[in-house]
């Protein structure tokens, strides 16, 4: 693996090394236990394939200490990323260091920090930051039939269509607690993960509350790309890109945004508001028919 700016880390010993590529993203992952390979691998961003480049876009270096004795430690290029004495946190960190490079370099999509599941023919899209519930959310609509897209981004072409980015979901532990991350499957919550692409139906933009009643307010195109856009990864890198691929995802998209209260009681009713929306403008689309005849 040879990337631009080569530090010092190459002349290492590298016990397993990797190379794989996604939406064109070439990523160097290199260990020095042969052993961690198989770790490794399962940090890998879903629909990785394997690529013959000897070159990469990015490398990521994960050295152990073979005794247990010294803390571990996790680079990033030339750029020591962490330290600790936990592999498993650094396991973690790498696999959300991996997605981000993904997420933040791939020119044929762009990446929003939202979760996604699809629900008869169509996506519903919940865009929101880290820890603002987008999982439980997500988990809840599985549970309640919705296929599974992603916890964690939502990937559009061109088109505005979302692709599957169907990692194992990542459901915190009471409180928001790391150490006691749950990573079911869709079919471990009874459900089921999308195989193609689907158009966007509905976006929500729910901010969480205890107690809080849904009484949304509808957002116009406009203003639901704007607010899509404070969570799109390559806003500032690619601007122009990413606001085309929102402004069609949203195109014939209902956007409501609001507060909620618990996951369980929103999941079947923005089942049904898709259901309602769809129906209203199968509606609209008879009457048209009607009239130009």
């Amino acid at each position: 693996m040879i990337e631009k700016g080569a530090s010092r880390l190459d002349r290492l010993p590298w016990g397993a090394r990797t190379c794989v590529a996604l939406y064109g993203v070439r990523l160097g992952i290199r260990t020095n236990l042969t052993p961690l390979a198989k770790a490794v691998a399962g940090c890998l961003p879903p629909g990785c394939r394997p690529s013959r480049s000897r070159e990469v876009d990015e490398t990521f270096s994960l050295w152990a200490d073979p005794s247990g004795s010294r803390p571990s430690r996790l680079y990033v290029g030339g750029r020591r990323r962490a330290r600790s004495r936990d592999l498993a946190q650094l396991l973690a960190l790498l696999e959300s260091e991996l997605r981000l490079c993904v997420a933040a370099r791939a020119t044929r999509r762009t990446f929003v920090h939202a979760g996604v599941v699809g629900w008869r023919g169509v996506a519903i899209v919940l865009p929101g930051r880290s820890r603002s519930g987008k999982t439980t959310l997500v988990a809840e609509l599985i549970r309640a039939g919705a296929s599974y897209l992603s916890d964690e981004f939502a990937v559009l072409d061109a088109r505005g269509r979302v692709h599957p980015f169907a990692k194992p979901l990542s459901i915190r532990g009471e409180g928001g607690c790391d150490r006691h991350v749950q990573r079911p499957s869709a079919e471990a919550l009874g459900g089921r993960s999308a195989r193609s692409a689907l158009p966007v139906g509905l976006v929500v933009l729910a901010t969480h509350r205890p107690g809080a009643s849904w009484a949304p307010s509808a957002l116009s195109p406009g203003h639901a790309v704007l607010e899509m856009l404070a969570h799109t990864v390559p806003a500032r890198l690619r601007p122009a890109e990413s606001l085309r691929a929102l402004e069609r995802a949203v195109a014939r998209a209902v956007v409501v945004k609001g507060e909620r209260g618990e996951a369980a009681e929103l999941a079947p009713r923005l089942l049904r508001m898709l259901e309602e929306a769809g129906a209203q403008s199968r509606r609209a689309v008879a009457g048209a028919t009607r009239a130009a005849r």
